[in-house]
């Protein structure tokens, strides 16, 4: 079991290498001057897709490999789902680029990938036993199909930022641009997450509280960050550790909230310095990869992007969700923080369809509601799983 726990997370980091060169081949497939609308094919490009279904691979053969080892679907937990989600995501990458042959989506849709599995790496990765609630058929099922809908869902964000990043024009500025900048500096504050957790986890800190949760049970937490926020009523039990001592509600995961706390000054301080740096938006350091996108390929694959996610996020999130919560919890439904951001989720995207299809709301508007969407998705991910307390918190 350890030895294929250790073959797994060696499949995981050569599926990350492998994704990382690919971003550089498809990058140099957008200076090619033989395609100008960037479809086709591409030697560059070639590479890139070769590269990137070698390191799905990969990650493929990590998912099996921890299956195995596990005894069980490795989506129990947020570095399993996570990881899981990222190889949806570039699945279904892999097969948008196969119909449209889009290189510029390659620039774009991998290194979200390589974020969300930077991401994922953060939380615990050892492989324990299910919890009795989480024994069961459905976890599979349930898990696996929220994943696939998501990371689909994913892609029409991928689509709609290129389509705005194309569309707008910067040098005017106004609300729009300063929307999408907001969207980018977002992505730079989960990168912050990512550096600021490596750094804390190289210099070996680690904190301990204990306080009495609302079962009235004394419990122990540890703190991977130094504590800016602490349990309520919770008492250091680390000598010499930071602490401000800034308590919070019981029904809020302190720890977790500490991440967040970090990973938004760590990311700030990242966005500040890339501007003083280049001075530049971000946004305008992007714009010129995306000179020769196809907008109205790039709508089209926006569009049918959510035409496909949307029903099988339906299946997962909601259908297959109700029936395993009336198993588990003899009931369907129980306005769990988790429930709700999924219904909420459902009803955004159901609108999307509606305003497209009968207010005719293509284009512009169409890639402002894919990139909507995506922000509501992750903030299901970071926020409500790291900081709201509920049902869902085992995982």
């Amino acid at each position: 079991m350890a030895q294929l726990a250790s073959i797994s997370s060696t499949l995981l980091y050569i599926a990350f290498l492998l994704y990382l060169v690919a971003t550089v081949f498809f990058a140099g497939s957008i200076k090619s001057k033989k395609h100008t609308n960037q479809t086709g094919k591409n030697r560059w490009a070639t590479i890139g897709i070769t590269i990137t279904l070698i390191g799905f691979a990969s990650q493929l053969g990590y998912f099996i490999t921890r299956w195995i080892a596990s005894g069980h679907a490795p989506v129990s937990n947020l570095f399993e789902f996570i990881t899981f989600f990222a190889m949806m995501l570039v699945a279904s990458f892999i097969i948008i680029y196969f119909i449209y042959r889009l290189h510029i989506l390659g620039v774009f849709a991998l290194p979200i990938a390589l974020l969300i599995i930077a991401y994922s790496s953060m939380f615990p990765r050892d492989i324990s036993p299910l919890i009795p609630a989480l024994q069961s058929d459905w976890l599979a099922i349930h898990v696996s199909t929220v994943a696939a809908g998501e990371a689909i869902l994913a892609i029409s964000f991928v689509a709609g930022l290129i389509f705005l990043l194309k569309d707008i024009d910067l040098s005017k500025g106004g609300k729009q641009a300063f929307w999408l900048e907001s969207v980018l500096f977002g992505i730079i504050l989960v990168l912050g997450f990512v550096l600021s957790a490596t750094a804390f986890s190289v210099a070996g800190y680690e904190s301990e509280f204990t306080f009495v949760n609302a079962d009235e049970e004394e419990t122990t937490v540890q703190y991977a960050m130094p504590a800016l926020v602490t349990p309520n009523e919770g008492e250091l039990l680390t000598e010499g550790a930071f602490s401000t001592g800034l308590e919070m509600h019981e029904l809020v995961n302190a720890p977790r909230l500490n991440t967040v706390i970090w990973s938004i000054g760590v990311g700030a301080i990242l966005y500040l310095l890339i501007r003083l740096i280049t001075r530049r938006t971000v946004a305008a350091l992007f714009q010129p990869l995306v000179k020769k996108a196809n907008l109205d390929m790039l709508d089209e694959i926006g569009y049918r992007s959510v035409l496909i996610g949307f029903p099988v996020f339906t299946l997962g999130g909601l259908v297959f969700a109700m029936i395993w919560a009336q198993i588990a919890w003899t009931r369907f439904w129980g306005w769990d923080p988790k429930e709700v951001w999924a219904l909420i989720t459902w009803l955004f995207y159901a609108a999307f369809l509606h305003l497209r299809l009968s207010r005719g709301w293509e284009g512009n508007r169409s890639a402002w509601l894919a990139v909507i969407g995506f922000v509501i998705i992750m903030f299901n991910l970071v926020a409500v799983n790291l900081i709201i307390a509920g049902l869902h918190s085992y995982a």
